[in-house]
């Protein structure tokens, strides 16, 4: 490792786009300073998450992205999981109290429950860019937010590689493949100096995973990763818009949302069609949640 680290970035290009990155680093830690004063979770505005009528993505969100644009990650729509962190804010809110908590360990933070966000189970890459962007200054965390590329470049700068070891957990698994990494990166002169961000990208230029493949070009001749969405992930996000669309019409509760979503996660292709028909109904009637009689209880049930 330590003859191609001599070689890594001799023209600076890379480092230029690190030192973006660290801006936009720093600039999601002064907007949304959770670390220094616990408080400041509890005053999250949810439009700063995802704001509606009409839908854009929130200042929190947008500047994540900002973080790891220029190191030409994968560019994913995350669209559905935003608007899910504002319909569960309270949810997104104990998440965040985890990640800045000091006495919390890095597999810890990882394995809290961000399932608990519809979508976060599908793709834990965001969990893992908010837990890595409000704990960078402990410099024990790396952006590498994928299980296998960790065990990957381990496997190369690691003598007497053992990957027979067996784990509880996701969160242990990557805490030990991070500390495995950094051990390696520290016992280096060239590199024990590298900021954590700097030495991921000269991970990833110079031992690329196998599954990475070339960056395709757009039409400005700049590379640019894809992310491949799925046809259930499509229908999900017009699932999960048809349920905002009766919530912000009063035709459904925030409970009746919630109770849809997992019903939905749970039927076969054929039932979930049958589900969107009635609540397409339920959309098209004049009833609202607030036109029961007030002398009678509303009854909630899941459609």
């Amino acid at each position: 490792m330590q003859e191609k680290a001599k070689i890594f970035d001799k023209a600076g290009l890379i480092k230029h786009d690190i030192d973006k990155a660290l801006v936009a680093l720093k600039e999601l830690q002064q907007k949304f300073p959770f670390v220094e004063n616990l408080r400041e979770i509890e005053l999250l505005n949810p439009d700063r998450l995802f704001r509606i009528n009409p839908d854009a993505v929130g200042d929190f969100f947008q500047t994540l992205e900002a973080i790891f644009k220029p190191l030409k990650y994968p560019v994913f729509n995350n669209t559905n999981i935003y608007r899910n962190a504002r319909l569960q804010i309270n949810d997104f809110k104990q998440l965040l109290r985890i990640t800045v908590d000091e006495r919390k360990s890095l597999a810890q933070k990882i394995d809290a429950k961000w399932e608990k966000i519809g979508g976060i189970d599908q793709d834990k890459t965001i969990a893992l860019e908010i837990i890595y962007s409000f704990n960078y200054e402990n410099k024990t965390v790396l952006p590498i937010f994928n299980i296998q590329h960790l065990r990957h470049f381990s496997n190369n700068t690691t003598d007497n590689f053992n990957e027979s070891t067996k784990y509880s957990s996701q969160g242990q698994e990557c805490e030990h493949f991070t500390a495995e990494l950094l051990k390696n990166k520290n016992n280096l002169p060239i590199t024990r100096g590298w900021d954590n961000l700097y030495f991921t990208r000269f991970l990833y230029e110079t031992y690329p995973p196998p599954d990475n493949m070339p960056l395709p070009v757009n039409n400005d001749g700049e590379k640019k990763l894809v992310n491949q969405v799925t046809d259930e992930q499509l229908d999900m996000q017009g699932f999960v818009k048809l349920l905002c669309e009766l919530q912000k019409q009063q035709k459904i509760t925030g409970e009746e949302f919630r109770e849809n979503r997992a019903i939905w996660m749970q039927l076969k292709p054929n039932d979930r069609e049958v589900l969107v028909i009635r609540l397409k109904q339920r959309l098209n009637s004049e009833i609202t949640i607030n036109d029961a009689p007030k002398s009678q209880p509303i009854i909630r049930r899941k459609l």
